[in-house]
């Protein structure tokens, strides 16, 4: 059956989150233009409102922030705004998960090496078998939302050991949504929308069947909100999480320029969505989510950056497409002591 796309967005119909009229738009699109919101003229936040944040903390420790850096295009441009444009003292902080191939953690130690500011590099496997659960039970969680929870709490964690309040992360707008909230109080990641109905079900049923009942993650949040909490009682932070990408207005080419330029940065060999640095794991967390919705969260991110007019449709649908088989997924899944079979349906 032909999968129905949104003539304005790049999600597909999958009901009963998405749905797409005769018309061919969907409801998401619908409701943002019921909203009368026009981002793309109006900005929610200036660099102004970034600026008073960042200068009542600075010099108060000896980091003024903590920056999150995968080795990627969007956390490499925010490391060197903050250190080379606001000036600021940061503590650098990346993680590996078992799945961080060498060439962006190679990537990322040349530019704290490039830029003089130090760095933490964190590697476990404790999520290893909470990967490999999602792949055997044929879960229809999305892996890297889970696996974010993770990451988020430990650089709470890292953030509250050195007394560090801001946390600043290569988040895009798109990954944000339009609403006046604060996104800095759900560090970004807002699961509300109707895209991730569904999704966020998959998510609680999996946190209660096969997390809260092994030891090893019987702690382990469920949400984001569960994040700040444990963060705000165990470890006794009030950090907030700001993005240089939420306030400057600017396309991926500009700042991919500079930092291509300052810190000798570039693409890696391989990647999903296309010009883009992620996990391994990212791979086969797309497909699942393809495969069990018919679309990923960077669908719903890239449909964001559409109706803000940052990215053409025709980019995004460049973007999105999935070019890698089974040869790539093969390694991924033995690490998880997991086989093609068990992904399929």
């Amino acid at each position: 059956m032909e999968e129905k796309r949104c003539v304005e967005c790049v999600l597909v119909e999958s009901k009963p989150d998405i749905i797409i009229d005769e018309d061919g738009v969907c409801n998401v699109c619908k409701n943002h233009h019921a909203s009368g919101i026009d981002e793309s003229q109006e900005p929610e936040y200036l660099e102004t409102d970034f600026l008073k944040i960042i200068d009542k903390h600075r010099g108060k420790g000896k980091y003024d922030c903590l920056c999150m850096l995968s080795g990627g295009k969007d956390s490499t441009a925010s490391l060197y705004y903050i250190k080379e444009k606001y000036k600021m003292n940061p503590l650098v902080f990346t993680f590996n998960h078992g799945f961080v191939p060498d060439e962006h953690i190679q990537s990322a130690m040349k530019s704290v090496e490039k830029l003089g500011v130090d760095w933490i590099y964190f590697q476990t496997d404790f999520m290893k078998e909470m990967f490999r659960k999602i792949v055997k039970t044929k879960s229809k969680v999305v892996i890297c939302p889970v696996c974010s929870l993770w990451y988020m709490l430990k650089t709470y964690e890292i953030a509250a050991q050195w007394d560090i309040p801001i946390i600043i992360s290569g988040w895009t707008k798109g990954q944000t949504t339009s609403s006046k909230k604060s996104v800095m109080s759900k560090c970004a990641c807002d699961q509300d929308p109707v895209e991730y109905s569904t999704m966020a079900n998959a998510t609680r049923d999996f946190m209660n069947n096969h997390v809260r009942t092994d030891p090893r993650y019987a702690d382990f949040p469920a949400s984001m909100e569960d994040v700040l909490t444990i963060a705000r009682k165990k470890y006794k932070t009030k950090a907030i999480v700001l993005s240089p990408h939420w306030f400057v207005p600017s396309h991926p080419d500009e700042y991919v320029k500079v930092i291509k330029e300052k810190l000798d940065w570039d693409y890696p060999v391989r990647s999903y969505p296309k010009k883009s640095t992620n996990c391994d794991l990212n791979f086969l967390a797309s497909k699942l989510a393809v495969d069990n919705y018919g679309y990923s969260h960077y669908h719903i991110e890239m449909s964001n950056l559409i109706r803000m007019g940052m990215i053409t449709r025709e980019e995004a649908i460049a973007l999105l497409e999935i070019d890698y088989d089974k040869e790539l997924l093969n390694p991924i899944l033995e690490k998880l002591d997991c086989k093609m079979e068990d992904i399929k349906k």
